[in-house]
């Protein structure tokens, strides 16, 4: 559908890697965005056709719903297709494409417009943004009116670069990260990495509940669990910290 999987065989190869990484559920995110404008339908539609594949090739995983979906096509898709691409099948909670470069004015107001209206944002990836990369307290003020920080396991363990795992670890020491997910693609390309990102993290609590317990919550629509404390952070000697 975007710059995933372009198969089926794909889509069992991504499914087979993060079963033998220890993932038991994996939320299918195609992009939705300009360049690829998926619809819920499509959307819905391979998902049940995965599911089938990946069911006959004998991989005991649980494929479930969702969508990345870019800022700008938060206005462009009504409620009603917002709550079909909702992560993991949950209506209200939405994975949003942090874009890579800039920092939209509206940020602050789409984050409160979403939650006006029962919606709650889960951005994507802003570890990989350059003006976050420059000041990763800026996504404070955001996280304080109501959204959530998903980080690629990519990112933490340092698969993406020299800038992207360091404030992947700033934004896991100022609180200020919430989800460690694959992000995965086609295993050639980037594997599933979720021992190794959990490994990253530094602290097994932390990791247990940014990659299981607080994704389990939100397949579950409960409150999401008190975050544990950083054993190993040394926060208080970071120069960036206020």
């Amino acid at each position: 559908m975007d710059d995933g999987a372009a198969t089926f065989e794909d889509s069992v190869a991504i499914a087979r890697a993060a079963a033998e990484d220890g993932v038991s559920v994996l939320a299918a995110t195609p992009h939705v965005r300009d360049d690829f404008p998926t619809d819920a339908s499509t959307m819905e539609r391979l998902l049940r056709e995965t599911r089938e594949a990946v069911e006959a090739a004998g991989i005991g995983i649980e494929l479930v719903p969702g969508g990345e979906i870019a800022i700008g096509m938060l206005d462009e898709l009504g409620d009603g297709d917002l709550r079909r691409f909702g992560l993991g099948g949950n209506p209200r909670w939405l994975l949003v494409e942090f874009p890579y470069h800039g920092w939209p004015l509206a940020l602050r107001q789409i984050v409160f417009d979403l939650r006006a209206r029962g919606f709650v944002p889960l951005l994507a990836h802003p570890e990989r943004n350059s003006e976050v990369q420059a000041d990763p307290q800026r996504l404070e003020g955001l996280v304080q009116g109501g959204a959530y920080v998903q980080l690629t396991a990519a990112s933490m363990d340092g698969r993406l670069g020299r800038r992207t795992p360091s404030t992947a670890r700033k934004l896991r020491d100022l609180g200020s990260a919430h989800v460690l997910p694959s992000g995965a693609h086609p295993p050639a390309i980037r594997a599933a990495g979720m021992r190794a990102a959990c490994e990253a993290v530094g602290d097994g609590g932390l990791a247990r509940w940014l990659s299981e317990s607080v994704p389990a919550a939100i397949l579950a629509d409960e409150p999401l669990p008190e975050r544990p404390r950083l054993l190993s952070s040394r926060r208080s000697r970071l120069p960036w910290k206020r």
